[in-house]
């Protein structure tokens, strides 16, 4: 979780630090894999959201109320996608 959460964040120092953390513990190529996993996880969801890939309605109630809590239905991509089911 960590290391998803410092491979999108800002912070270079902290990255560095848990890369290596990461490294430690799952070897190298356990990190290219845990960071391979992370980059297509952002890149798949900007490419659904991008094109304008629909949620499906078994998602949209199963997730309405993580959604509500973390605010993703503020944005405006999402909007339009929840106006679509």
């Amino acid at each position: 979780m960590r290391f998803g959460e410092t491979a999108l964040g800002s912070e270079h120092d902290r990255l560095i630090e848990t890369r290596q953390s990461l490294l430690k513990a799952i070897g190298p190529d356990g990190l290219v894999d845990a960071a391979a996993v992370a980059g297509l996880f952002n890149a798949i969801d900007r490419v659904a959201d991008s094109t304008g890939t629909p949620l499906e309605d078994w998602k949209a109630s199963s997730t309405a109320d993580f959604r509500a809590e973390i605010g993703i239905d503020a944005f405006a991509s999402q909007r339009a996608l929840l106006d679509e089911v």
